[in-house]
């Protein structure tokens, strides 16, 4: 097994650009592991802990192509990403030519003066100083990039603040904002709704959602995992909710976190209150009774938030809850889990979005299933493996642990696949979860390699597996062609997040029943 390093001096590629290169070549037969990275100390630690070179000799602003495997294949992953990175811009194009002239924000603005957004994507060591000098130049900012430290973050926030703009981030990873999808966002219509969220997959399963209803949304604007932390103190969620209440085109406002801190949460609510346009809050985990007040409407899933704002926008009654099992999908549940033997009792879940993650350990919990996990809610445990399954067990494929070294599994769903090929071949599991995210930066087909891998799969008393499609039709991936497949390699698709984990509860407590 050879290990193949490539350092380009000075070169600079966003961490988007550089996952779907590394993407990319990781799928060539003969690699088992490919990383294209920015040289950073941290990148370097990451490199070595996932054993592809100890001793990498980069700087910070080089870019580094690490790949494991058969001679012949690395030598042809090495010459796919140089074709990749060194791929020019269409002579054609004149005005993105002109674009790339500039190298550094200042001068952006003095070429185009009416920028008032900066898309920050660099490693987090270097990221605070760069969204300062946004900030200064007077332009919002949506920081892409993650590790930076909570200190850093109230300093730019703050001075945000003060100068009456937003930073959306650290690691946000979608908005969309003037009907322009950022980061991993996804393609959905103009509208009345507006969005602020403090999950990114979140994000994308209530602009989805609404999208699938037939509405619109105005701006969907992300605040980072952090910004409802006490020490933050919800800078970001708090402009964000202002701008939306002034903002003519948004009729509705929902605002996603999970549980912020009490004083923050109250003070948001309390803003929120006063907004002067129909609220919908989802704070998953939260007591609905600490959400409900005058103007607030409480969502105890993502998906009530996305229906529910719809409801309000168009003057409707509220619908009911989608956290249930209707008649219909009791009976086909019945019906798929009477082949499982006595010994399959457990749900598995391997989720590429952290919030789905979250919101299916908070669904199972509530049903009498707690679940162990790389990311546990509050009194679920937390696995002493996290690559080993234990009990009911529920995971995070795009937390950090999993994450380093490779693409982010809604990138390049290989370690996902994986991951659930295991579940599957594991007697004690009952069924799988799963979901698949569409949308910009995501897989082209992130169906496709999982089937190949469940077409290898016996079906003989083999665990039912379920899933949920966050996407809209007008998705390069197209959601009901993902769907379909799906549904003909035999995987049960819900219509949300909230539905697939409550069916998933279904089938654990049918086999408790059944096999007493």
């Amino acid at each position: 097994m050879a290990i193949k390093i490539e350092i380009f001096k000075n070169l600079y590629q966003d961490s988007v650009s550089l996952m779907q290169i590394s993407a990319h070549i990781g799928k060539l037969p003969g690699v088992e592991q490919a990383s294209v990275v920015m040289g950073t100390p941290a990148n370097l630690v990451q490199l070595a802990d996932a054993g592809l070179g100890d001793d990498v000799k980069a700087s910070p602003n080089d870019l580094v192509i690490a790949v494991r495997g058969d001679e012949a294949a690395c030598e042809e992953a090495l010459s796919l990403a140089r074709e990749r990175l060194s791929a020019r811009v269409s002579t054609s194009d004149t005005q993105t030519r002109e674009a790339l002239k500039a190298t550094s924000l200042a001068m952006v603005c003095d070429d185009e003066p009416a920028s008032n957004l900066a898309l920050i994507s660099v490693p987090g060591d270097y990221a605070a100083a760069e969204a300062i000098k946004a900030l200064q130049l007077g332009m919002n900012v949506m920081l892409f990039s993650d590790n930076v430290s909570m200190a850093h973050e109230k300093a730019i926030k703050t001075l945000a603040r003060e100068k009456r703009l937003i930073v959306m981030g650290p690691d946000c990873g979608t908005a969309i904002v003037n009907g322009m999808p950022l980061g991993f966002a996804n393609v959905v219509r103009r509208g009345g709704i507006g969005v602020v969220g403090a999950s990114g997959t979140g994000l994308q399963e209530v602009t989805c959602r609404i999208d699938q209803l037939g509405a619109g949304i105005s701006q969907a604007l992300g605040t980072g995992g952090h910004d409802l932390h006490e020490d933050i103190g919800g800078i970001s969620m708090q402009f964000g909710l202002d701008a939306l209440a002034e903002d003519p085109d948004t009729r509705v406002i929902v605002l996603i976190s999970k549980p912020p801190a009490r004083a923050v949460a109250e003070r948001i609510l309390e803003s929120a209150r006063k907004a002067g346009k129909p609220v919908v809050v989802n704070f998953l985990g939260a007591s609905e009774d600490e959400m409900r007040a005058p103007g607030l409407t409480p969502a105890h899933t993502l998906a009530d938030a996305a229906q529910f704002a719809v409801a309000l926008l168009n003057g409707a009654p509220l619908p009911a809850s989608v956290a249930r099992v209707e008649a219909n999908d009791e009976a086909t549940l019945v019906k798929r889990s009477e082949t499982l033997g006595a010994g399959r009792k457990f749900i598995r879940g391997v989720f590429a979005g952290g919030t789905f993650c979250y919101e299916s350990q908070l669904l199972c919990k509530a049903e009498g299933f707690m679940a162990s996990s790389n990311t546990p809610v509050k009194g679920n445990a937390k696995l002493a493996d996290i690559w080993k399954s234990e009990g009911h067990t529920i995971v995070d494929m795009g937390d950090d642990d999993f994450t380093r070294g490779r693409p982010h599994p809604m990138i390049d769903p290989t370690l996902r696949d994986e991951r659930v090929r295991a579940e599957m071949l594991d007697p004690a599991t009952a069924v799988v979860l799963f979901d698949l995210v569409l949308g910009y930066g995501a897989a082209d087909e992130p169906a496709q390699g999982l089937i190949a891998l469940l077409a290898q799969l016996p079906r003989e008393n083999a665990p039912l597996l379920i899933a949920h499609v966050c996407g809209t039709e007008s998705d390069p991936q197209v959601r009901s062609r993902q769907i379909d497949a799906l549904r003909e390699a035999g995987v049960l698709v819900a219509g949300c997040n909230a539905e697939a984990a409550l069916w998933a509860s279904r089938v654990a407590r049918l086999q408790a029943r059944r096999h007493a």
